[in-house]
């Protein structure tokens, strides 16, 4: 069946997502993902150019799919900061269990090229500034602070989902220490932070 371009795309990912979770990482080629989607080669290499290509996609849209998730709970949050820092640390956290092992994989995959140290900081650089949109209105701080202070958040959120992963904190803890963390942070009186 003949699909337009965009749809034969999502249909791809979708398949190398398959691949990924039943195969793992490694198994995954362009050629691979052309067999099991029922697609010619020149197919598969017209939508990714490079394994690194597929890979850097399928990245993309796990975390395009957090971001918009946890956009839609920012919006239809209450306006007060425990629920936002609430919302905030879960999402992260539920991200990170929902990337799964195959997520995990996809990133491992990638570690190293040029393309996905790109696309970390892009997604960094849209994290935070996800962040201090929707904790600028509680916050004390000036303007200028509350940017340095989510980086920080930030790295505190990375070091609690590298406990939880080795199994030294619960992921219920680390939840809850990252949304009490947001709510210091932020609530600060701005001579307290320099």
């Amino acid at each position: 069946m003949k699909l337009k371009k965009d749809m034969r795309r999502e249909q791809m990912l979708d398949v190398a997502m398959q691949i990924v979770r039943g195969q793992g990482a490694d198994e995954l080629t362009l050629g691979t993902l052309a067999a099991k989607a029922g697609v010619s080669r020149p197919i598969a290499y017209g939508h990714f150019s490079t394994r690194s290509g597929l890979l850097l996609a399928l990245f993309k849209r796990l975390e395009e799919n957090y971001v918009h998730r946890l956009r839609s709970a920012l919006c239809e949050a209450p306006k007060e900061l425990t629920a936002v820092a609430d919302i905030i640390s879960k999402a992260y956290f539920n991200c990170l269990a929902d990337f799964g092992p195959e997520g995990l994989a996809i990133s491992a995959a990638l570690k190293g090229t040029e393309e996905m140290a790109a696309q970390q900081r892009l997604m960094i650089r849209a994290y935070i500034d996800l962040m201090c949109n929707a904790l600028r209105p509680f916050s004390e701080l000036e303007v200028g602070h509350i940017h340095p202070v989510c980086v920080g958040l930030l790295g505190a959120a990375e070091a609690l989902a590298s406990e939880t992963q080795t199994g030294a904190i619960s992921e219920r803890v680390a939840t809850a220490v990252l949304a009490a963390l947001i709510i210091k942070g932020v609530a600060s009186e701005p001579s307290k932070v320099g």
